[in-house]
Order: structure tokens, then C-alpha cells, then sequence
């Protein structure tokens, strides 16, 4: 039986995989056209394994394969780069006619130990002599070249090595290599480290994007097909919701169900499954979030510039001309939406960021809770088991009082933001003490953030953001409600922290599209005591 991977690449032999069909079309197109195609983005969006089988896909009567990388050559001296690449090209020239079946002719020998690469004029010099030799042994196949984990090059090679590659392509028709593939996660421009005017400019640029939802489906439906658990429909959207297509997560979610959690085969996957699964990976350490993590504490103005994104009704311009958008794209962070905004790219994203950045004490929990409190946070759950939700928010309008200006004195923690932080650890303290799941949903609007809290099979939604202006704020509750009532919630709480000089605070509940709708207005920014 075949299995979900997460770890590399993918083979439809042992793997469930996406087809990617019009994507393999596309590329494959541009290499029978003969383009210099580049594609660069994040770890562990499929790269590798996509142009593995757009290279097996080729007509092997017509083109000829050579694929390398310079993973391992970063800190490599010139010369010994070159060797390396040409051991590499010599040893996948082999093994490419080993694959169709054809011993090593004397002369495909001859050709090989006849042939050096030692810098990047030789290098031009050996794909023309190839060249010769298909055209005389092979019918003239045309040769593709693909290099994986281009950014690994050597920086004192980069340049006259895409040098050498251009006065290939302008060379004419019938250059050696007929198309190249370029692979990596930092761009040309990012690797241009003398910022002169770049040697490659005749790049045609090719975009991987994330599964669609349909795709999310026919991964999943192989699976189904193979043992014949069904997924119920809306796990599937709700995979894709969360992940938005990204391959890992939608892959991690999908061995965690079919694999981890013993789900009988007999049984289909519900969203009772899901939500266990969710809450598992939301929580769980793995490589995926580990490079996250990593890349996000950087810089500490990640934080600032993620938060913004995460927080403001007016956004961030996506601009990679910005050292930090750009760098967080290159992480896959970050991307822009449709309205050429910044967007952090998917829900699970954006709840490790909240998760990274949030101190692991605050110094403020003792104050959670009031003084004359029974039974702790069990005290905001009804006799059924339903959540108090009214009560727990004016209880942390309380808090953020009567902690006054001891939130200014939360450790690293810009100040613009601590409410929004407070508010997360405080409800996720709650969470856990109940043994409910909490979650954030999509953005269906821009600067906010939707907190879904499931317990005992029901759910609750918290949108939280900062204060913007009356007609924000009033459009902010219009969008809740419209929310609310797609995910078939009874209400909807709405927190706006406010850190204007003079705010105003406020408490107000009203019926908005047939939903109750529960606002605060919060001041966070509190003065100091006089000395």
C-alpha cells in the first residue's frame, strides 16, 4: 500500500502524489520551446519531485536528461567546483543511457575522457562538443539541463557562470543545452550579491503554486480508492482551508489521520478527526515548523512587520524591493494577495508565528483570573458543559484593568501588540484547562484574526484586531456576523484593542445578519503611575 510523504521527494510507486497535470504541461512546453526557465521557492513545496517527472515525461527519442545540484558546493574553491560538476554531468550522462537500456559506446567513452570542465569557458566548449556527439551518434537530441539547489552555488562562480549560461542561449537554435532549469529558494536577484546589473536576464520564470482544492481532493481520493475510507467533505475543504494547499501540511494532516490516530477503515473521517488531528499538528514539532520557527526568529522586525500584517485593516504593501517581505517570501511566510497586499500565507503559519512570539510567561497570569473565583477558568463552563463565552471576554476586559500598566512590562513584547498576545495565551490557557481546541481560521478580512474555539462539539468564534476608526471598526462587526453565519455559529465576539491617547472604551451586543454579535473596544496602552 501506498503512503503519504512528507519528507522528500515523492514516487507514484510507493507515494499517494499529486499529478499536477496543466503545471507539467506548462513547464514542459517551455522546455520543448527551448527557455532558460527559473523557479524558486520555499523548501518543501515539491520542486524536486516535480521536475523529476517533467524530465521523465520528455519524449526520450527527442531530448536528453541531465539533472544536478549544488546543494553541497557552497564553500567549494572554483576549481574544485567545476571538477565537481563535471564528475556530476559525466556520471548522469551514464547513467542516463544505462536507464534507456544502452552499454557506454567506445564513443561515448572516448567523448567523457576526452572532455574536462574547469571554469565556465570549458564548461561552454564541453556542451557544444556534446552536442556534436548526439548529433552524430544519438539523432540529435537536444540536451535539457536542470540544476536543483541552484542557491548553493559558490558566490565567486555565480556571476561567469550565468555569464557562460546566457551566451548559451544567445548563441542560437541549436545551443547546447536546448533548455535549462534552474532550482532553488533564493532568486537570481537574491544571489546577485554585487547588485550589478544581472547576467541572466533572459530568465523566463515559473511559478509552483500550493494545491488547489481540487488537487487536495485527488490526493486524498487515491488514498480512498486504494483502502476505501472516505474523507467527509468537509475535512477535505478544511485540510485546504488550514494548510492552504501547502504540500507538507496537507500531507502531515493526511498521515496523521489515515496512519496515527487508529481510525478504524470501516469508519469515514469526520471532522470530530480532523479537529483532533488539527489540534495534534498545531502542537507537534516537526521539521516543517522547525524551519518556520527558525526563519521567523531571524530578525527580530519579523515580528513587528508579521504582526502588522496579521493586525491592520490597511495592511503592508507586498514590495520585495523591502529586504524583510523579501526575505520572508523567500521563507514562504509570506506571500501577496490578491489585492497586492501582504498575507502570512496559511492559518497553521500564522498560529506558530502567534505561538513564537508569545512569551512563555508573560508575568501577568496570576491576574487572570478574580479574586473571588471558585473553580478557575471551570467557572466560565455551564452545567451543560457550554462555554460562558460573555463572560470569560469581560472577565479579560477585567484582567487587561486591573493588570493596568504591568502590560507595558511583558517581556519582548512591542507594546502595539501585546494586547493581541495577552488575549491569545490567556485563551489559550483556558483551552487547554477545559480540553477544548483552539485554532485560527482563515482571514476573510484583512488585519484581523479569527480565533474558532471547538469544545463539546461546539464552536466559538473570537475575531480579534486593532483599532482602526469608527468605519472600520463597524465594518469589522459586519464582516463577524457574515463569518459567523458561514460556520453556522451561535455568536460572534469581537475584541478591538485601542491605543489612542483618549479611546473609549466599550461593551455592546447587537444582532447582526440574524447573528449575535458581542464588541469590545479595549484600552491596552495604560500610563505609568507618577513617581
Amino acid at each position: 500500500m501506498r503512503s503519504f510523504e512528507t519528507r522528500g521527494p515523492v514516487y507514484p510507486e510507493d507515494n499517494y502524489i499529486v499529478a499536477r497535470t496543466d503545471e507539467l504541461s506548462d513547464f514542459i512546453d517551455r522546455l520543448e520551446k527551448g527557455r532558460y526557465v527559473v523557479l524558486f521557492a520555499p523548501r518543501q513545496t515539491g520542486k524536486t519531485t516535480f521536475f523529476h517527472r517533467a524530465l521523465e515525461t520528455l519524449p526520450a527519442d527527442v531530448y536528453f536528461p541531465i539533472q544536478i545540484d549544488f546543494q553541497a558546493s557552497n564553500n567549494l574553491e572554483p576549481a574544485v567546483f567545476y571538477q565537481g560538476v563535471h564528475e556530476d554531468i559525466r556520471e548522469k550522462i551514464e547513467a542516463v543511457f544505462q536507464k534507456r537500456g544502452s552499454t557506454s559506446s567506445p564513443a561515448l567513452i572516448e567523448f567523457l575522457d576526452n572532455t574536462q570542465i574547469t571554469d565556465h569557458l570549458s564548461m561552454r566548449r564541453f556542451f557544444r562538443q556534446f552536442s556534436n556527439f548526439l548529433k552524430h551518434h544519438h539523432n540529435g537530441q537536444k540536451v535539457v539541463l536542470v540544476i536543483d539547489e541552484f542557491d548553493g552555488i559558490p558566490r565567486a562562480v555565480l556571476s561567469d557562470f550565468l555569464y557562460a549560461l546566457r551566451h548559451i542561449y544567445i548563441s542560437g537554435k541549436d545551443r547546447c543545452p536546448h533548455s535549462v532549469g534552474i532550482v532553488g529558494v533564493k532568486s537570481i536577484t537574491q544571489l546577485n550579491y554585487d547588485h550589478s546589473i544581472s547576467p541572466f536576464n533572459i530568465q523566463d520564470e515559473f511559478k509552483l503554486p500550493n494545491f488547489t482544492l481540487e488537487q487536495v481532493r485527488e490526493l486524498l481520493s487515491q488514498y480512498t480508492n486504494e483502502v476505501g475510507q472516505p474523507f467527509d467533505a468537509t475535512v477535505i475543504e478544511s485540510i485546504h482551508k488550514q494548510t492552504a494547499g501547502q504540500p507538507v501540511l496537507v500531507n502531515r494532516f493526511a498521515q496523521i489521520l489515515t496512519k496515527e490516530m487508529d481510525i478504524p477503515i470501516t469508519e469515514a473521517i469526520t471532522m470530530e478527526h480532523f479537529s483532533k488531528a488539527h489540534a495534534q499538528l498545531l502542537r507537534e514539532r516537526n521539521t516543517h515548523t522547525e524551519h518556520l520557527v527558525t526563519n521567523i526568529r531571524r530578525d527580530r522586525r519579523f515580528e513587528a512587520l508579521l504582526m502588522k500584517i496579521a493586525s491592520y485593516d490597511e495592511g503592508v504593501a507586498f514590495n520585495l524591493d523591502n529586504e524583510f517581505i523579501s526575505e520572508l517570501t523567500t521563507y514562504g511566510v509570506i506571500g501577496e494577495g490578491a489585492d497586492g497586499l501582504c498575507e502570512i500565507v496559511n492559518p497553521i503559519y500564522q498560529y506558530r508565528i502567534m505561538q513564537t512570539f508569545k512569551p512563555a510567561v508573560n508575568g501577568l497570569e496570576q491576574d487572570y483570573l478574580p479574586e473571588d473565583t471558585r473553580a478557575g477558568f471551570q467557572d466560565y463552563l455551564t452545567s451543560d458543559r457550554e462555554i460562558q463565552m460573555e463572560a470569560l471576554l469581560d472577565n479579560f476586559r477585567d484582567f487587561i484593568a486591573r493588570a493596568g500598566f504591568r502590560i507595558l512590562q511583558v517581556p519582548e513584547t512591542p507594546q502595539e501588540y501585546v494586547g493581541q498576545h495577552l488575549l491569545f495565551a490567556y485563551l489559550e490557557q483556558f483551552v487547554q484547562i477545559i480540553g477544548g481546541t483552539m485554532y485560527l481560521e482563515v482571514q476573510t478580512g484583512r488585519g484581523r484574526m479569527d480565533i474558532l474555539i471547538l469544545y463539546n462539539q461546539k464552536k466559538y468564534i473570537v475575531e480579534t484586531k486593532i483599532w482602526g476608526g469608527e468605519m472600520r471598526y463597524e465594518s469589522g462587526k459586519a464582516q463577524l456576523a457574515t463569518y459567523v453565519k458561514l460556520e453556522a455559529a451561535a455568536a460572534g465576539y469581537y475584541v478591538v484593542f485601542d491605543h489612542r491617547k483618549e479611546p473609549e472604551p466599550r461593551v455592546e451586543t447587537e444582532t447582526l445578519d440574524g447573528s449575535m454579535i458581542r464588541s469590545y473596544v479595549i484600552l491596552v496602552i495604560q500610563e505609568h503611575p507618577s513617581s
